[in-house]
C-alpha cells in the first residue's frame, strides 16, 4: 500500500460513534507499527486532515477536510440538492432515509434522516455500504457503468447474514429486477430484520453516481409499504436526478 493509501485508511477508522482514537489504537486497527502510525498521523496534522486533543492526546479528524467538502458541495451541490427530497420521503414514509454516494467500490453515507419512533434502523453518517447486499448498492450496480458491475461481480461476496446475496447470478437477477422496477428490494442482506427499497440518483451520462433509500423493520413492512416506498424513492431520486443535471433527458432515460 502507497503512502498515501496508508493515511487514507487512518482517515477512514474515524466514525460517527467512535470520532476520536488513540495513537495505539489506530495502530492496533490500521496494523502499522506505532511509529508508522505517528508519521502519518504528523502528516495529516499538518495539512489540517487530522486534529489532536490537548487534554486527552486523542485525534480525530481536522477542519481540513471540511474546507475539501465545502469546496467540492460548491462545485458539484449533491447535498444542497437532495436533503429537501430525504427529508420529504423521510416525512412520507416515517422511517429511515439515507442518501449515499459512490466511493472506489463502496457507497458512502452522506445523509441520514431517521424517524422519531424508537424501533428504527439506524444508519451513521459515513457508514459504507458493502454494494452486493444493501438496496442502495444493488440499484447502483443496475445502473452503474460495466466496469463497475464487473469488479463486483468478480469480487468475493461477503456473507453478512444468511440472506446476503453471495453468488454472482443471484446478485445479477437481483440488479436485473431493480433496472426493471426502477428500484431494488433487499431482505436483510445486511443486517438481520431490515429491509430497504432504494432508487438510483443518475448523473448527466445516465449511470449512477449515488442513491436514496428507506430502510425498515421487516417486522412491520408489508408487500404494500415496499412497493409505496419504491416508488416514492424513486421519484425522489428523479426528482434529484433533474435538479442536478438541469433535466438533462439522457440522464433520465435509463430510469424511463
Amino acid at each position: 500500500m502507497s503512502t498515501v493509501g496508508k493515511a487514507i485508511s487512518l482517515l477512514e477508522l474515524f466514525t460517527v460513534a467512535e470520532p476520536e482514537l488513540g495513537l495505539s489504537d489506530l495502530a492496533r486497527r490500521s496494523g502499522f507499527d506505532k511509529a508508522t502510525t505517528r508519521r502519518l498521523l504528523v502528516a495529516l496534522t499538518g495539512h489540517g486532515l487530522v486534529e489532536q486533543d490537548a487534554a486527552t492526546r486523542h485525534y480525530r479528524l481536522g477542519a481540513g477536510l471540511s474546507r475539501l467538502a465545502r469546496i467540492r458541495e460548491a462545485r458539484f451541490p449533491f447535498l444542497q440538492t437532495a436533503v429537501p427530497l430525504v427529508r420529504d420521503l423521510a416525512s412520507a414514509t416515517a422511517e429511515t432515509v439515507h442518501l449515499s454516494e459512490y466511493g472506489i467500490d463502496r457507497l458512502v453515507t452522506v445523509h441520514v434522516e431517521h424517524p422519531a419512533r424508537a424501533n428504527r434502523v439506524n444508519v451513521d453518517i459515513g457508514q459504507l455500504l458493502p454494494l452486493h447486499s444493501t438496496a442502495s448498492g444493488i440499484v447502483y450496480l443496475a445502473f452503474a457503468r460495466d466496469e463497475a458491475v464487473k469488479a463486483c461481480l468478480t469480487s468475493p461476496l461477503e456473507a453478512f447474514t444468511a440472506h446476503t446475496l453471495t453468488e454472482p447470478a443471484a446478485l445479477a437477477r437481483s440488479m436485473g429486477e431493480a433496472r426493471e422496477r426502477g428500484y431494488s428490494i433487499c431482505d436483510q442482506g445486511l443486517e438481520e430484520g431490515v429491509i430497504s427499497v432504494a432508487a438510483a440518483i443518475l448523473a448527466a451520462d445516465g449511470f449512477a453516481l449515488g442513491t436514496i433509500a428507506v430502510a425498515a423493520p421487516k417486522a412491520r413492512t408489508t408487500a404494500v409499504d415496499i412497493a409505496e416506498r419504491g416508488l416514492a424513492a424513486v421519484a425522489a431520486a428523479r426528482e434529484i436526478s433533474m435538479r442536478l443535471n438541469g433535466d438533462n433527458l439522457q440522464a433520465l432515460r435509463r430510469q424511463a
